[in-house]
Protein backbone atom coordinates (compact mmCIF):
# COMPACT_ATOMS: atom_id res chain seq x y z
CA UNK A 1 0.00 0.00 0.00
CA UNK A 2 1.28 3.63 -0.98
CA UNK A 3 2.32 5.51 1.96
CA UNK A 4 -0.87 8.26 3.26
CA UNK A 5 -0.01 11.81 3.95
CA UNK A 6 -2.41 13.71 5.87
CA UNK A 7 -2.64 17.36 5.19
CA UNK A 8 -4.74 19.67 7.19
CA UNK A 9 -4.90 23.21 9.06
CA UNK A 10 -7.95 25.38 10.35
CA UNK A 11 -10.53 27.06 8.28
CA UNK A 12 -8.99 29.86 5.70
CA UNK A 13 -5.49 28.14 6.26
CA UNK A 14 -5.31 26.75 2.43
CA UNK A 15 -4.86 23.57 2.32
CA UNK A 16 -6.52 23.19 -0.33
CA UNK A 17 -4.45 25.64 -2.21
CA UNK A 18 -1.40 23.07 -1.07
CA UNK A 19 -3.53 19.78 -2.43
CA UNK A 20 -4.46 21.68 -5.56
CA UNK A 21 -0.70 22.39 -6.35
CA UNK A 22 0.54 18.84 -5.50
CA UNK A 23 -2.66 17.29 -7.76
CA UNK A 24 -0.92 19.34 -10.65
CA UNK A 25 2.52 17.32 -9.53
CA UNK A 26 0.47 14.36 -10.80
CA UNK A 27 -0.49 13.05 -6.94
CA UNK A 28 -3.55 11.48 -5.89
CA UNK A 29 -5.96 13.18 -3.88
CA UNK A 30 -8.31 12.27 -1.37
CA UNK A 31 -10.26 14.95 -0.22
CA UNK A 32 -12.80 14.78 2.60
CA UNK A 33 -14.18 18.32 1.87
CA UNK A 34 -15.83 17.08 -1.67
CA UNK A 35 -16.36 13.37 0.11
CA UNK A 36 -18.82 15.14 2.26
CA UNK A 37 -20.64 17.32 -0.75
CA UNK A 38 -20.59 13.82 -2.40
CA UNK A 39 -22.66 12.12 0.49
CA UNK A 40 -25.29 14.68 0.71
CA UNK A 41 -25.86 15.00 -3.11
CA UNK A 42 -30.10 14.98 -4.13
CA UNK A 43 -31.05 11.76 -4.12
CA UNK A 44 -28.28 10.05 -1.89
CA UNK A 45 -29.10 8.61 2.20
CA UNK A 46 -27.19 11.46 4.25
CA UNK A 47 -29.58 13.94 2.76
CA UNK A 48 -32.83 12.39 3.61
CA UNK A 49 -31.96 11.91 6.89
CA UNK A 50 -30.69 15.21 7.30
CA UNK A 51 -34.15 16.95 5.82
CA UNK A 52 -36.06 14.47 8.11
CA UNK A 53 -34.32 16.28 11.18
CA UNK A 54 -33.93 19.67 10.07
CA UNK A 55 -36.87 20.22 7.59
CA UNK A 56 -37.55 21.17 3.74
CA UNK A 57 -35.82 24.68 4.70
CA UNK A 58 -32.28 23.50 4.77
CA UNK A 59 -32.59 22.79 1.07
CA UNK A 60 -32.47 25.45 -1.60
CA UNK A 61 -34.96 25.21 -4.77
CA UNK A 62 -33.70 22.99 -7.01
CA UNK A 63 -33.37 20.18 -3.84
CA UNK A 64 -29.45 20.35 -2.65
CA UNK A 65 -28.49 21.05 0.55
CA UNK A 66 -28.23 24.78 1.71
CA UNK A 67 -24.60 24.72 3.32
CA UNK A 68 -24.25 27.71 4.09
CA UNK A 69 -27.29 27.95 6.40
CA UNK A 70 -26.26 24.38 7.43
CA UNK A 71 -23.51 25.63 8.73
CA UNK A 72 -25.09 28.74 10.59
CA UNK A 73 -26.89 25.90 12.33
CA UNK A 74 -25.01 23.65 13.49
CA UNK A 75 -22.14 26.33 14.74
CA UNK A 76 -25.28 27.91 16.66
CA UNK A 77 -26.15 24.86 18.35
CA UNK A 78 -23.47 22.24 19.55
CA UNK A 79 -25.90 19.09 19.73
CA UNK A 80 -27.18 19.97 16.18
CA UNK A 81 -23.45 19.74 15.05
CA UNK A 82 -23.32 16.35 17.26
CA UNK A 83 -25.85 14.61 15.77
CA UNK A 84 -24.40 15.52 11.82
CA UNK A 85 -21.28 14.01 12.80
CA UNK A 86 -22.65 11.12 14.36
CA UNK A 87 -24.64 10.70 10.44
CA UNK A 88 -21.63 11.80 8.45
CA UNK A 89 -18.34 10.76 9.69
CA UNK A 90 -18.85 6.93 9.22
CA UNK A 91 -19.81 7.89 5.90
CA UNK A 92 -16.91 9.64 4.94
CA UNK A 93 -14.40 7.52 6.45
CA UNK A 94 -16.04 4.17 3.99
CA UNK A 95 -15.46 6.35 1.14
CA UNK A 96 -12.27 7.78 2.16
CA UNK A 97 -10.55 4.37 2.55
CA UNK A 98 -12.35 3.12 -0.52
CA UNK A 99 -9.85 5.76 -2.58
CA UNK A 100 -6.71 5.45 -0.59
CA UNK A 101 -7.18 2.27 -1.26
CA UNK A 102 -7.68 2.43 -5.19
CA UNK A 103 -4.77 5.37 -5.33
CA UNK A 104 -2.28 4.72 -8.28
CA UNK A 105 0.99 7.10 -7.30
CA UNK A 106 3.54 6.72 -4.90
CA UNK A 107 2.12 8.73 -1.60
CA UNK A 108 -1.45 9.36 -1.63
CA UNK A 109 -2.71 12.76 0.04
CA UNK A 110 -5.52 12.53 2.76
CA UNK A 111 -6.60 16.04 2.35
CA UNK A 112 -8.89 16.73 6.09
CA UNK A 113 -10.12 19.80 7.69
CA UNK A 114 -10.77 16.97 10.61
CA UNK A 115 -7.91 14.42 10.03
CA UNK A 116 -6.69 14.98 13.72
CA UNK A 117 -10.33 15.31 15.41
CA UNK A 118 -10.96 12.05 13.92
CA UNK A 119 -10.16 8.43 13.63
CA UNK A 120 -8.79 9.77 10.05
CA UNK A 121 -5.65 10.45 11.79
CA UNK A 122 -5.32 6.70 11.91
CA UNK A 123 -5.20 6.45 8.24
CA UNK A 124 -1.93 8.38 7.44
CA UNK A 125 1.71 7.94 7.77
CA UNK A 126 2.98 11.86 7.79
CA UNK A 127 0.96 14.80 8.73
CA UNK A 128 1.13 17.62 7.43
CA UNK A 129 -0.51 21.13 8.85
CA UNK A 130 -0.86 24.11 6.59
CA UNK A 131 -0.32 27.08 8.92
CA UNK A 132 -1.47 30.78 9.38
CA UNK A 133 -2.20 32.85 12.03
CA UNK A 134 -5.62 33.04 13.48
CA UNK A 135 -6.09 37.29 12.32
CA UNK A 136 -5.46 35.77 8.60
CA UNK A 137 -7.32 32.84 9.24
CA UNK A 138 -10.81 35.42 9.69
CA UNK A 139 -9.87 37.78 7.10
CA UNK A 140 -9.22 34.84 4.32
CA UNK A 141 -12.40 32.69 5.02
CA UNK A 142 -14.88 36.33 5.20
CA UNK A 143 -13.44 37.45 1.89
CA UNK A 144 -13.90 33.97 0.31
CA UNK A 145 -17.32 32.58 1.51
CA UNK A 146 -18.91 35.89 2.42
CA UNK A 147 -19.63 34.86 6.59
CA UNK A 148 -19.21 37.12 9.48
CA UNK A 149 -16.57 37.65 10.92
CA UNK A 150 -18.16 36.30 14.23
CA UNK A 151 -19.01 33.34 12.67
CA UNK A 152 -15.37 32.66 11.26
CA UNK A 153 -14.44 32.58 15.05
CA UNK A 154 -17.04 30.55 15.93
CA UNK A 155 -15.82 28.16 13.01
CA UNK A 156 -12.25 28.54 14.62
CA UNK A 157 -13.32 28.09 18.36
CA UNK A 158 -14.65 24.79 17.59
CA UNK A 159 -11.98 23.38 15.72
CA UNK A 160 -8.30 21.77 17.43
CA UNK A 161 -6.54 25.09 19.03
CA UNK A 162 -3.56 25.81 16.73
CA UNK A 163 -0.81 25.50 19.05
CA UNK A 164 -2.27 21.30 19.41
CA UNK A 165 -2.45 21.32 15.64
CA UNK A 166 0.75 22.60 15.24
CA UNK A 167 2.60 20.14 17.77
CA UNK A 168 0.88 17.02 16.30
CA UNK A 169 2.46 17.73 12.91
CA UNK A 170 5.33 16.03 11.19
CA UNK A 171 5.52 19.03 8.95
CA UNK A 172 4.16 22.45 8.90
CA UNK A 173 3.84 24.58 5.73
CA UNK A 174 3.73 28.55 6.76
CA UNK A 175 1.21 30.17 3.68
CA UNK A 176 0.82 33.32 5.27
CA UNK A 177 2.96 34.65 2.19
CA UNK A 178 2.36 34.81 -1.45
CA UNK A 179 0.99 31.84 -3.66
CA UNK A 180 4.88 32.10 -5.35
CA UNK A 181 6.47 31.37 -2.09
CA UNK A 182 3.66 28.82 -1.51
CA UNK A 183 4.59 26.94 -4.65
CA UNK A 184 8.45 26.62 -4.01
CA UNK A 185 7.37 25.04 -0.51
CA UNK A 186 5.37 22.05 -2.25
CA UNK A 187 7.81 21.70 -4.40
CA UNK A 188 10.40 20.75 -1.72
CA UNK A 189 7.83 18.96 0.21
CA UNK A 190 6.73 16.76 -2.75
CA UNK A 191 10.40 15.85 -3.21
CA UNK A 192 11.12 14.94 0.75
CA UNK A 193 7.54 13.36 0.16
CA UNK A 194 8.73 10.91 -2.78
CA UNK A 195 12.01 10.49 -1.04
CA UNK A 196 9.61 9.73 2.30
CA UNK A 197 7.68 6.64 0.17
CA UNK A 198 10.91 4.76 -1.11
CA UNK A 199 12.61 4.56 1.98
CA UNK A 200 9.00 3.23 3.59
CA UNK A 201 8.81 0.96 0.33
CA UNK A 202 12.02 -0.24 0.83
CA UNK A 203 11.52 -0.93 4.49
CA UNK A 204 8.48 -3.16 3.84
CA UNK A 205 10.05 -5.18 1.00
CA UNK A 206 13.15 -5.40 3.43
CA UNK A 207 12.07 -5.39 6.72
CA UNK A 208 15.65 -5.61 8.26
CA UNK A 209 17.31 -3.60 5.87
Amino acid sequence: MNMVVGITGGIGCGKSSVTDLLKKLDVDIVDADIIAREVVEPGKFALKKIVEHFGTEILLADGSLNRAQLRVIIFSEKEKKDWLEKLMHPLINDEIRAQIKSATTKYVVLSSALLLETRQKDLVDIVVVVDIPETLQIERTTLRDRNSSELVKKIIDSQLKRDERLSRADIVIDNSDSLDKLKLEIKKLHSDLKKKANDLYDKKISPNK
